[in-house]
């Protein structure tokens, strides 16, 4: 037997003519004339091994999880490959395995399909997460929305949107319908109502610029008044509180007007104040010299002469005339205390010297020395007679009397 004989899968004719062995038969794959058995055999096994390659990706393939399709149409095309191939090899055992992958297609198909189904379920569900956040941005309040956020929430979800549909399953063309509508929908009415909303805003603002404008006209009028423009203009002022917003960058340069014009006034009266203050700083002196006689008799004993010497020194104070706008506060507090000093020393006095009081005193008095006299009595009766709790409530009797007798003296 030749070494042509002795190959397993095939042989080869002296005329060059290439047989591969299927089971118990042979077939004719074709003819390698010209050259070695060797050789022509090596050619047709080399065609066998491309065949077998071709079956190996495709179950690498399968096993990655390829699209069930793919597989199944590339077993189609490997069968017919197959059939009649001009090849020499182990023919029987390819077959065999590519109807495994045959088998394996069918299950992978049903897998797949599973999967294809859950991932729409997810893709529906995820959809109709972002058209119910929309909707409940739509139904809310826009006069109560903050629309900044509002904004990027809707933006944000638009993205995502446009991202499921680009990278997500394809969903079915009712259901997909169905959805972008209420979604379009409530995005336009979300934008219906920033639009309605921020036109109102404008309107107000334009309204609010408006006053505070006139209003800036109005205190801006007031410079020729100098100082004595202040009270208006602090009432301007409370009408500029009470005017409203009306647009950040418009009422900040509104803003900036306003002020230079009550700050011109407030300038005014300071250089009036420093005036006032050079002039009157003798007075200041004069008048804390005044103080300093007056407050000893913060701790005057006697009515008549405090309030004369008081009388005295307040006359000399009006005649001094005006202090520093500054220290008027502090001089004016420290003589009114000595005032209300001298005035409650006369207040104790006179309550002391009042005719009608004294006299009803001593009325007074004399009736509980009256009665403390016949309670000592009764004490010493109940003394003699034994008769203690007759002696200890005249006892408690006496003692209360003795505190109202003391407490009129």
């Amino acid at each position: 037997m030749s070494s042509s004989d002795s190959a397993p899968w095939g042989r080869v004719d002296p005329d060059g003519s290439v047989y591969v062995r299927e089971g118990d038969t042979e077939r004719l794959v074709g003819q390698y004339p010209d050259t070695t058995p060797e050789e022509a055999l090596a050619y047709y096994e080399r065609k066998f091994a491309d065949l077998d390659g071709q079956v190996k990706l495709l179950e690498q393939r399968a096993k990655a999880g390829a699209s069930a399709t793919d597989v199944a149409k590339g077993v189609t095309r490997l069968d017919e490959a197959l059939a009649n191939a001009a090849a020499v090899g182990d023919l029987a055992s390819l077959r065999t395995r590519l109807d495994a992958l045959k088998t394996g297609v069918s299950e992978l198909t049903e897998k797949q399909s599973a999967e294809a189904k859950e991932k729409l379920e997810q893709a529906v569900a995820q959809r109709e997460a972002l058209v119910v956040e929309a909707e409940k941005l739509a139904a809310s309040d826009p006069a109560t929305t903050q629309w900044k956020q509002a904004t990027a929430t809707m933006e944000r979800l638009f993205a995502s949107w446009q991202s499921q549909q680009q990278e997500g399953p394809r969903l079915p063309k009712s259901t997909a319908d169905a959805l972008w509508k209420r979604f379009r929908a409530a995005r336009s009415t979300i934008d219906q109502h920033r639009r309605a909303f921020f036109a109102e805003l404008d309107n107000q603002h334009r309204d609010v610029r408006n006053r505070k404008t006139a209003l800036v006209e109005r205190a801006e009028a007031l410079a020729p008044r100098g100082s004595e423009g202040i009270p208006a203009y602090r009432d301007l002022l409370d009408e500029w509180k009470a005017a409203g917003r009306g647009g950040r960058k418009q009422d900040d340069a509104l803003w900036a007007r306003f002020k230079a014009a009550g700050d011109a006034l407030f300038q005014a009266k300071a250089e009036i104040d420093a005036q006032e203050n050079e002039e009157f700083s003798a007075n200041l002196t004069a008048k804390l010299a005044l103080l300093d006689e007056a407050e000893p008799l913060l701790t005057a004993t006697e009515a008549g002469p405090a309030r004369e010497k008081l009388t005295g020194i307040q006359r000399r104070w009006d005649e001094i005339g005006k202090v520093p706008r500054d220290q008027m506060r502090v001089v004016t507090d420290r003589l009114r205390k000595v005032e209300n000093a001298v005035k409650a020393l006369e207040d104790e006095h006179w309550q002391k010297s009042n005719p009608e009081k004294k006299a009803r005193s001593q009325g007074l008095a004399a009736q509980l020395e009256s009665a403390i006299e016949k309670l000592q009595a009764d004490i010493d009766a109940a003394k003699a007679s034994g008769d203690k709790a007759k002696q200890a409530e005249a006892e408690e009797a006496l003692a209360a009397r003795k505190v109202w007798l003391d407490a009129l003296g």
